[in-house]
């Protein structure tokens, strides 16, 4: 597994719910797994992903044949 974000705990609890709803399967460890769970949601903790996770942007922000932007955008300013 690979290292994929180093922060505080409840971010990395959010991230890997976050990746796991998008088919990345992620897990979460404490940086000090020694100290004791004082239930401090600020503890540093890791989240590390199985699957390779890419910056190339991907097909979801272009538009496909089926989405159609041909609307005036008047209709959305009031």
């Amino acid at each position: 597994m690979k290292l994929f974000y180093t922060g505080p705990f409840i971010n990395a609890e959010m991230l890997v719910m976050m990746l796991e709803k998008h088919g990345i399967a992620a897990a979460q460890a404490f940086v000090d797994p020694v100290a004791p769970d004082d239930g401090d949601l600020s503890r540093p903790a890791q989240v590390l992903c199985r699957k390779p996770i890419t910056t190339a942007p991907s097909n979801c922000f272009t538009p496909s044949a089926k989405t159609n932007f041909d609307f005036p955008i008047q209709q959305f300013i009031a």
